[in-house]
């Protein structure tokens, strides 16, 4: 399909786990860049993994949590909600938890586009791994 016309609803059921078992309904692809929702369960805790090559910006819908990054000497965590935006940079360490009653949601734009499970590889994380 011509990928500047293309359409994707969002679909009921998640499309697959990611690499760090969030669940993930795939979206619109273009040339540059791919979208995806993710959803991580109310207490669950995602895997700590970085990527290879891609860079992600992240939007939250709904949920609470929280989102540790670590990037060279540089280390953060920052509480998220409705609103919240933050950047996933190539190469950075990341977790995140959902520490609401409800699931935590995030719109997440990949680029250039998601290329395979092989892309996210496992690291030293902040918090054990919770599902």
């Amino acid at each position: 399909m011509n990928q500047d016309i293309d359409y994707t609803q969002l679909p009921k059921d998640y499309d697959t786990l990611a690499p760090d078992g969030s669940e993930i309904r795939l979206l619109t692809q273009a040339t540059r860049g791919s979208m995806v929702h993710c959803t991580l369960q109310p207490g669950e805790v995602s895997a700590p993994v970085a990527h290879r090559t891609v860079e992600e910006v992240w939007y939250c819908l709904s949920g609470a949590g929280q989102v540790w990054r670590r990037q060279g000497d540089s280390e953060r965590v920052v509480d998220v909600g409705p609103g919240a935006s933050l950047a996933i940079p190539v190469g950075a360490h990341f977790q995140f938890k959902a520490t609401g009653d409800t699931p935590l949601r995030f719109i997440i734009v990949t680029m250039p586009p998601w290329p395979g499970a092989h892309e996210a590889y496992p690291v030293p994380g902040r918090w054990p791994v919770a599902k």
